[in-house]
């Protein structure tokens, strides 16, 4: 479960990456260029997109790096990651995976027991 937790957090974190590169990149561009009635206004919450861009994707990458060897530590992280973007970006058809993605490496990283062991399963 623990490498499952890793290979998510990380796909997770680089598909947010792509989702806050567009929405600061967005953001930066109304501020440059001005807004285009009916088809380009700025967002309510500049702020918090910006940092939510910056930050969720880090949580979500480092969550799954650590979910190998702290679990629980690495499963918070992914966590609140997801809910960071749920809450800033809300959930639509551009943020559905990386939120998804994180939100299952985190559950699976919180219910590692014990690390994984290799088995022969046959």
């Amino acid at each position: 479960m623990r490498s499952a937790a890793l290979v998510l957090g990380v796909i997770g974190g680089l598909l947010a990456m792509l989702v806050g590169f567009f929405s600061y990149g967005y953001t930066e561009f109304i501020d440059q260029y001005g807004e285009i009635e009916g088809l380009a206004e700025q967002v309510d919450r500049v702020g918090l997109i910006r940092a939510v861009s910056f930050l969720s994707p880090l949580l979500a990458i480092a969550g799954g790096a650590m979910a190998k060897i702290r679990a629980l530590w690495g499963g918070v992280l992914l966590l609140i990651s997801a809910a960071a973007m749920f809450y800033a970006f809300d959930f639509n058809a551009f943020t559905m995976f990386p939120i998804g993605f994180t939100v299952l490496g985190g559950l699976l990283a919180i219910a590692a027991g014990k690390p994984d062991e290799p088995k022969a399963h046959f």
